[in-house]
């Protein structure tokens, strides 16, 4: 075995980020005024622009995404006896923070005096330090195809096979790291599965019996599109913004952008995109649907730099958040919302929201741990909130019924008092959902846990069946 020292590329190659990006996202989300300093950093060179940025924000090693299996190998090479050296273009600050923090490396070169530690200079300076071919070099991406070329071996971690082929042609290969993208991790991102929380853009269109009128359906589907694109950039932002609080948390951890497998540029280019596309459709719909998305997508904004940390406050938001999407139902067909039907939506979606917080409180329990990170709660509020959420469910289950004692009730339906079973079953499933999510069963999203859940979608079959009992009898 070689016994030459082994450099170790930092972004992409021993960490599955850039941490450029990462630092650029703090300043964005702690010092948002000094973004605006960033081009005058940048005219300075790029290893000013690193180290001006690592100097204002907090930097925690050990919340990034390492590459384990690579890293894996670094500790076998290490208790073989080679030397290891971390070799990077990161800002110092940054490299001796991992360093530091992973304990394996017997030198640190980084970006220093302006010259940003990168391709051919990077090159430079490893011949400096070990001579040609003195060396074995762990890279990613096509600029270390220079430092290949002058090393001893070149360990290759890419998700693309070309890179590697490339790289045994200046060097010979000595391990290839491949972490391919796969379709199913960006689907993950946009977060495909929530766009069922859309459907309630439908939900005006059924309440009205207007289901069945094809211009009508029409809007709504382009609605649904609509708000789709529009979420899904949100989930892509939220998730960019959320990275650190992310991977202290035991499921969100292994999200694309928190552990690493997406890069966080594509979701800078992704989530303004996305959204774009979805405004268009929103404009092309109608003046009055384009506001409601664009009063969600404000709200939203605010929900994630500000209102998810204050107490309560986080759950009446995500309230009106589901609310929200009846309403610009309604805008998209033109149809008008009844007083009812608005009442009923903010007691239930209050309560699923709260479904939410406290799965949240009940996993930081079994954790043992005293608040959640990014949230105002703390322990202690599991109970308050299991009832408030409880509370709200019911009173959402008391405006149906007093909705079945109204005129508009009878005009629509032959036998209204079929609708009762809808009381009971709507009973039930508040309950349910309140007793799986207390029994740990609920993961953190109970719109998502309803749709897979059997007997949920029982219920829903059974209220169906409730309302059309009554309209057909």
């Amino acid at each position: 075995m070689s016994q030459l020292p082994i450099a170790v590329d930092l972004d992409g190659s021993l960490v599955r980020t850039d941490t450029l990006h990462e630092l650029a996202l703090a300043l964005l989300r702690t010092r948002p005024l000094d973004v605006l300093l960033l081009p005058f950093w940048l005219a300075r060179g790029k290893a000013h622009l690193k180290h001006a940025i690592a100097s204002r924000v907090g930097f925690d090693a050990a919340t990034l995404p390492y590459n384990e299996p690579l890293l894996a190998w670094l500790k076998q090479q290490k208790s073989a006896g080679r030397r290891l050296v971390l070799c990077t273009g990161a800002d110092g600050l940054v490299a001796h923070a991992v360093a530091h923090h992973l304990g394996i490396f017997d030198q640190v070169l980084v970006s220093a005096d302006g010259i940003n530690l990168a391709g051919s200079n990077k090159r430079r300076a490893l011949e400096r330090e070990f001579g040609p071919r003195g060396f074995d070099y762990v890279g990613n991406a096509d600029i270390d195809l220079d430092v290949w070329g002058a090393a001893h071996a070149a360990v290759v971690v890419s998700p693309s096979a070309s890179l590697a082929a490339r790289a045994s042609q200046v060097s010979e290969v000595l391990a290839v790291f491949r972490e391919p993208l796969r379709l199913r991790t960006v689907g993950k991102a946009l977060r495909v599965h929530q766009w069922i929380k859309n459907l309630l853009l439908f939900v005006p269109l059924i309440a009205a019996h207007q289901l069945g009128d094809p211009a009508l359906l029409a809007a709504a589907l382009v609605a649904f599109v609509s708000f789709s694109l529009c979420a899904s950039g949100v989930y892509v932002a939220n998730d960019l913004m959320d990275l650190e609080s992310d991977r202290a948390h035991p499921r969100k951890r292994h999200r694309p952008f928190a552990s690493g497998a997406l890069p966080i540029a594509s979701g800078m280019v992704l989530a303004p995109a996305l959204m774009l596309a979805g405004f268009s459709l929103a404009v092309w719909l109608g003046a009055d649907f384009a506001a409601w998305l664009a009063a969600y997508l404000a709200l939203t904004a605010a929900y994630s730099a500000r209102l998810k940390r204050l107490l309560l406050v986080d759950c009446v938001v995500l309230a009106l958040l589901y609310t929200l999407r009846v309403v610009a139902g309604a805008a998209a067909t033109g149809i008008e919302l009844s007083f009812w039907l608005l009442a009923f939506a903010v007691f239930l979606f209050f309560s699923l929201a709260f479904v939410k917080r406290y799965v949240e409180l009940r996993t930081l329990c079994d954790r043992r741990e005293a608040t959640i990170r990014g949230r105002g709660y703390i322990a202690q509020d599991v109970a308050i909130v299991q009832a408030i959420g409880i509370a709200s469910g019911y009173a959402a289950v008391v405006i149906l019924s007093l909705y079945l004692q109204g005129d508009t009730v009878r005009a629509l339906y032959r036998r209204p008092e079929a609708m009762w079973g809808a009381v009971l079953l709507m009973l039930f499933w508040i309950s349910w959902v309140w007793m799986k999510a207390s029994r740990g069963e609920v993961d953190d999203d109970p719109v998502v846990f309803a749709a897979k859940d059997l007997t949920s979608l029982l219920v829903g079959l059974g209220i169906v069946a409730c309302f059309v009992a009554a309209k057909l009898a």
